[in-house]
């Protein structure tokens, strides 16, 4: 079934941009039949929403830009000889059009939009946007996959049960998760940061038996380590396995682009090993949020936002199937 909706100057459109897509990929609609007369086998979108975000805004913003810095790349790594267009069969879905102020509205349209791309067999790969984004992209995956497990690369917990009730905020995607029917013993969170969570979102995760690794853990015991013992928490007995990543588990020097910066965090090196290893698991779906162009320096974190993909499906490319 297509998924369409009446375009005007108010339908998301000064969020999104009109032009470019990524890595210059050929522009096809978010329609399962369509997808797979192409036999597109990984497809992007944009989802360009930061009305859920607590803290600085900017972030809808962060798929035009990652869009933009992508025009740098290649699909092909010389220094490794990874090739993805051997791979993947890539296309670019555009932007789920928002509805400014109505987040439910929002939100439907894009497990609309990540469904169709589901139902093709091509792995959703979502631009955000704040980390409420992931959402509707979980939703829709857990209707697809009956055993889901869940990666969060984040510095916060992102736990909450609501935030003044608002249970759609960037703070809950995990918490909405488990709700969609993740089960909790199959999610695993990475790299959090101590001084940035409450006590009430660790009481979560501990009540519902979620395995934490924080920055800490990947301090002492390195990247690759962290990546493969989460992975094996979310992959075990798992029919499919989503990562979301959030740019701000990334140190500050290397990731100033978005709206909670993390001193502490990981290296930009640290964060692309771990991209790659999380991929090696196999995945089916993943995203990556938080970008905020509006407080970037010179574009660096977008371009870093565009080499965390690539390196997430370059593993994935590598996975053991």
């Amino acid at each position: 079934m297509t998924t369409t909706f009446n375009e005007n100057a108010f339908s998301g459109l000064l969020h999104a941009g009109t032009h470019g897509t990524f890595m210059r990929l050929p522009a096809i609609q978010a329609d399962a039949k369509k997808l797979m007369e192409t036999k597109v086998s990984a497809a992007f979108l944009g989802f360009p929403w930061d009305a859920m975000c607590i803290s600085r805004t900017g972030t809808n913003y962060g798929p035009r830009a990652i869009r933009e810095a992508s025009d740098q790349f290649s699909f092909y790594n010389a220094s490794t000889g990874m090739d993805l267009n051997e791979h993947y069969r890539f296309a670019d879905c555009g932007d789920v059009p928002v509805v400014p102020g109505s987040a439910v509205t929002t939100m439907d349209r894009a497990q609309a939009m990540v469904s169709e791309i589901l139902k093709s067999g091509a792995m959703p790969v979502t631009v955000g946007g704040d980390h409420s984004i992931t959402i509707a992209c979980v939703r829709a995956f857990a209707k697809v996959y009956k055993k889901p497990g869940l990666v969060l690369v984040d510095t916060h917990f992102d736990t909450a049960l609501d935030v003044g009730g608002e249970t759609l905020s960037h703070c809950c995607p995990i918490t909405r998760a488990v709700d969609a029917g993740f089960d909790p013993k199959r999610i695993a969170i990475v790299g959090t940061g101590g001084w940035m969570n409450p006590k009430s979102e660790l009481a979560y995760i501990k009540k519902q038996g979620i395995t934490l690794f924080t920055i800490e853990d990947i301090w002492s015991q390195g990247p690759k380590a962290i990546a493969k013992k989460a992975a094996a928490v979310a992959s075990k007995g798992a029919d499919g396995v989503y990562v979301t990543y959030d740019i701000d588990a990334i140190d500050a020097a290397y990731a100033p682009g978005t709206g909670v910066p993390t001193p502490g965090g990981m290296s930009s090196r640290e964060a692309l090993t771990m991209a790659y290893e999380l991929g090696r698991m196999g995945i089916a779906g993943f995203d990556l949020v938080e970008v905020s162009p509006s407080w970037d320096h010179d574009g660096i974190t977008s371009r870093l936002a565009v080499r965390l993909i690539l390196e997430a499906l370059a593993g994935n490319a590598n996975a053991k199937k």
